[in-house]
């Protein structure tokens, strides 16, 4: 095996592709959700900024305490966090490359896990993961740190007409799940975050899940020194005030090397991949 399909294998051990639950590149012509012409296909279909990215939106999800206690209480991510990335990352390929059917139905069942998972935060609140607002959180956290990921490691040249259709789009899938009040533009996800930060908390809990994360079992040792660069690189797409309530600020010069190390990891990792969900999307649609 050549060193190219090395790397592959190893990006396909992280993602959800390697759960061969769902054939991307079928049927013919099906556009999915979505389909090549979208926003969303472009910025979802960069496998080392969404790694980034999703880093950085787990991060700053687990700041509110419903959305942490609804992984604390139902979920097993303390044993397996691959396994949460990989879910994680599945759902997101399949809605928005794969076909329709599946896209629907990768949904609905999110949608009957979502129904499972009740409680009470660390402060005594009760929360549901169907709650609208709740999903509302969850959905801009995760595609406001995929924008700044696609914008700081992939295309900073994206418009910002095309970063709205981006938010737009993006929108229809969070909807689906039963969020309300999405915000879908630049400026509606910057005034919607800075409402929310009264509610965003810095706890023991959430120290302890961020250890968890920077400490997460890279897929092999040689992806180790990669998977560091990207957890940094995570930390520095947080907006300043949420780097500064986990205590952990990177600063310009440290930035600049990290951004340095991840512009040589990308471009590695895009010689490598030829069959990601983009270019599997791609073939089903006979471009």
């Amino acid at each position: 095996m050549n060193i190219r399909d090395r790397i592959q294998q190893q990006v396909f051990r992280l993602n959800g592709l390697s759960l061969n639950e769902f054939d991307i590149s079928q049927p013919p012509g099906d556009p999915g959700l979505f389909g090549p012409d979208h926003v969303i296909w472009r910025v979802h279909g960069d496998f080392a900024s969404m790694l980034c990215g999703g880093i950085s939106a787990l991060m700053l999800q687990m700041l509110h305490p419903a959305a942490l206690a609804g992984v604390w209480d139902h979920s097993n991510f303390r044993q397996d966090m691959m396994g949460r990335l990989r879910r994680t990352s599945q759902f997101i390929a399949v809605t928005t490359f794969g076909n329709t059917a599946d896209a629907h139905t990768l949904i609905e069942r999110v949608k009957r896990i979502h129904l499972r998972v009740t409680g009470c935060d660390n402060a005594g609140k009760p929360y549901a993961a169907s709650d609208p607002h709740l999903l509302t959180w969850v959905h801009v956290a995760e595609t406001s740190r995929f924008l700044a990921a696609h914008l700081r490691y992939k295309n900073p040249q994206l418009s910002q007409a095309e970063q709205n259709r981006y938010y737009q789009e993006a929108a229809r899938v969070a909807e689906a799940l039963g969020a309300q009040q999405v915000p879908k533009s630049v400026q509606a996800v910057e005034d919607y975050l800075h409402m929310m930060r009264p509610a965003l908390i810095y706890d023991e809990r959430t120290r302890e899940v961020l250890q968890l994360l920077i400490n997460a079992p890279a897929p092999s040792w040689q992806a180790k020194p990669a998977m560091r660069v990207m957890l940094t690189a995570g930390m520095g797409l947080l907006p300043p005030w949420a780097q500064q309530q986990i205590q952990r600020p990177i600063g310009p010069a440290h930035q600049w090397l990290v951004d340095k190390e991840m512009a040589v990891i990308g471009g590695l990792l895009r010689w490598s991949i030829q069959r990601g969900a983009y270019s599997r999307a791609m073939q089903r649609m006979g471009r």
